[in-house]
Parts: C-alpha cells; sequence; structure tokens
C-alpha cells in the first residue's frame, strides 16, 4: 500500500507568463477576431506554442444575447486557430467572469495542466442598446428582476445603475463620503485612462465636468459611471519551477447567497486572499478594484482595508491613489469607469494592467519598482444586496 502522507502536497506556483489587451474604444470587431486577436498576442509575449497548452478558459457574459452563440463561445469563436486538440472550457459568471477564469485557469495549472490560456470578450455595441441591458440584467436572478425594475428605475433604463445609487445615497449619509470626493474619483480614472492607449477615454475631465454631466440616477452621472464596451483580453498561466512572471499568490473566489451585504461579502473575500498570499492591504503597492461607479470604487477601498469608513474619498481628492500620490496606486488602467467595461473581460483587463506594472512595462502610468498589486472583480446582485461572485487576485513579483 502507498505510505500515507504526512503533510499536505507542496502547492506548484502559477506564474502570469504572457498577457493581451485589446483596444477598448473600438466598436467595429466582432467576438471572434477580438478572441483571436488576444490569443495571437498573449501566446507570442509568452513563448508558448499552441499545441503546448494544457486548457483553453473563456469568459463571456452576453454572447447568447448579443452574438447569436449561447454556448461552445470559446470552441466556436477559436475555430481554425489550431486549438482544437485543446479542452476548451465555458464561464458565465456575469461581470466576474473573466476574474472566474482566471481563478479556474489557476487551479487547473497548479493541478498540472499547465500552460493555461484565459480569455476574456464581450461585444456589447450592436446597435440594440435594450438588449445589451436586458443582457446586463441577467446578472440578476429571474424572480428578483421585476420588483428591481419597480424600485429602482430611472430615465437610462439602468435597473444596476439604479441599485447602485441607493448605496451611494448611503454612502454619503453613513460614511460622510461627498459627491464632490465621487466626482474626483472619476476625474482620476480618466486622469489615468489618458495615459493608457488601450483604455476607452482618453480625454481628461474636470469635477466640474462630471458633476454636471447628465444624471444617470443621482446622484451618479454619466462621468461617474461606466460604459458599454466591445474589449477582450488574454492571459496565459504556467507552473513550474522554470516559469518567469509575476507570481499568483492568491486566488479566491466566493460566492453570495443573498444573505450577506455587498461591501461584507467583499470583506470576507478578500480577508481569505490575504491570508492565502501570507500578505494584507499594507503590503500591497497597487491595485485595480471593480469600480463599475466611481463611488463604489471608494467604498470597495473600505471593504477591502486599505481605508477606514469615509476615508478613502478624502485620500482621492488629495490625490494619494492617483499616479504620483503617495499611497496605494488605485485603478492605473483608468478602471471600468475610463479603462472600460466589457463585462467577461474585465477581470482579465485588470490582470494585464498589473502584469504590465509588475514587469515595468506600464509606460507613462507605470508606478516605480512596483512588486506586489492586486485585483478585485465582482459580478452579480442577489435580493438586491449580496455580490453573487467575488474574486481576488493577489500578484508579486520575485
Amino acid at each position: 500500500m502507498p505510505a500515507a502522507r504526512d503533510s499536505e502536497p507542496v502547492r506548484q506556483d502559477v506564474r502570469v507568463t504572457g498577457v493581451a489587451m485589446t483596444p477598448m474604444s473600438r466598436r467595429d470587431q466582432q467576438a471572434a477576431a477580438m478572441v483571436r486577436q488576444v490569443v495571437d498576442e498573449a501566446l507570442a509575449d509568452a513563448g508558448v506554442g499552441r499545441t503546448e497548452l494544457g486548457l483553453v478558459v473563456l469568459a463571456n457574459a452576453l454572447g447568447g444575447r448579443l452574438c447569436d452563440q449561447g454556448c461552445i463561445r470559446g470552441q466556436a469563436w477559436l475555430r481554425g486557430t489550431g486549438l482544437a486538440a485543446t479542452g476548451i472550457l465555458n464561464v458565465d459568471n456575469s461581470c466576474a467572469g473573466g476574474a472566474s477564469a482566471m481563478h479556474v485557469g489557476t487551479l487547473a495549472a497548479r493541478a498540472g495542466q499547465s500552460p493555461v490560456l484565459v480569455i476574456g470578450v464581450e461585444k456589447m455595441w450592436t446597435g440594440d442598446r435594450g438588449a445589451t441591458l436586458a443582457g446586463i440584467e441577467d446578472g440578476l436572478p429571474a424572480d428578483e428582476r421585476h420588483g428591481l425594475r419597480g424600485r429602482h428605475s430611472n430615465d437610462t433604463g439602468s435597473v444596476l445603475m439604479g441599485l447602485n445609487a441607493t448605496w451611494v445615497s448611503r454612502q454619503v449619509a453613513e460614511r460622510g463620503t461627498t459627491v464632490a470626493e465621487i466626482g474626483a474619483t472619476a476625474v482620476k480614472a480618466r486622469a489615468q485612462a489618458a495615459r493608457n492607449p488601450l483604455a476607452q477615454f482618453h480625454r481628461p475631465v474636470t469635477v466640474e465636468e462630471v458633476l454636471g454631466s447628465p444624471p444617470v440616477a443621482p446622484p451618479l452621472t454619466r462621468l461617474m459611471c461606466s460604459s458599454f464596451t466591445d474589449g477582450a483580453a488574454a492571459v496565459v498561466l504556467a507552473a513550474g519551477s522554470d516559469t518567469r512572471g509575476p507570481r499568483v499568490t492568491a486566488s479566491v473566489l466566493r460566492s453570495g447567497d443573498g444573505e450577506t451585504d455587498y461591501h461584507d461579502r467583499l470583506s470576507e473575500t478578500a480577508e481569505q486572499a490575504w491570508k492565502e498570499a501570507g500578505l494584507g492591504p499594507a503590503d500591497m503597492q497597487v491595485a485595480e478594484v471593480h469600480d463599475a461607479t466611481s463611488a463604489e470604487e471608494l467604498w470597495s477601498l473600505e471593504a477591502l482595508g486599505f481605508y477606514g469608513a469615509g476615508d478613502a474619498g478624502r485620500a482621492t481628492a488629495a490625490g494619494d491613489t492617483a499616479w504620483g500620490g503617495r499611497g496605494l496606486y488605485v485603478n492605473p488602467s483608468g478602471g471600468l469607469v475610463a479603462r472600460g467595461h466589457p463585462l467577461g473581460a474585465t477581470g482579465l483587463c485588470q490582470v494585464v494592467e498589473l502584469t504590465e506594472q509588475l514587469r515595468g512595462r506600464a509606460g507613462d502610468r507605470q508606478r516605480p519598482d512596483t512588486r506586489t498589486a492586486v485585483a478585485v472583480n465582482t459580478g452579480g446582485i442577489l435580493a438586491g444586496r449580496d455580490a453573487a461572485a467575488v474574486a481576488v487576485h493577489v500578484l508579486q513579483r520575485d
């Protein structure tokens, strides 16, 4: 009989060895074209051939509604790319699809299927705004949508932004965050996106422009909210002693049940990630957080342990979280608000940005000597209060 094991097996290090992302400002490419572009670029960046791959994981949320491809999206969009002999796994976890696919890819690489290619893609601009909004609302349970529409209706038709607006009202009343601080956060996002050639928006804005832009769901204005975005991103993950690249020191995915507040769920997931990484908020230098709105960036920073209640807004308005600031560098890519939010790709866009920061390849938005970084991606809402999925990835440069 085999000898009993006295301890847990040694977990293989998983590293990000290649990354790629499409420009987020284009609307003329179909999903398949975007996928093929990032596959070619990420594999070239990693120096990995197609026949070497152990698994491909593809994340997408809206293909069924908007691209007439409800199933086998990866297989359909990767036809003719030389990946036919590789297992392809499809993931849909609403806005957290990209980070969920990253989690699956990390586990697969640890288990010996290295290298793993992880892809996220979304085609949101189709000319049918109602269909895109309906696809986004698929991130709500079907039996809750009607009631949420009734309680959070607004002129833009965005139920989720209406729901976000109720959180902002609480944030202002209970945590002391001001609307001007939220506006300053949007200004920071646009300024950092202006340094990112792949971002959706490149024009800097002022606080006055943000506060004066059209209302979405008051107090949220247009420039405080993420927009429809077409885009794709890809990451190559590999395990083994001879691999090079930032190490994935924590990969944690948690799902909600409708019983916990969204931000408490965020805190719980982050605590598990800090434990797995052997690091804490004070050790992080760069963060990409899920800022579906600029207000959400601030509350998330507090929920993740970077700031006390109400402190993130003041720090952001003071320039602490911006490029060249004295604190945690937040959303150097521009975040969802300015880099863009292609639902199923967003979590991987975050990882691409952090990998470039850790490699020292982020150009005009580079933080010098970056060694630690964290990506936080969420998706879906349950019972109007709980996150359906939260994923946290901690990356570290040796």
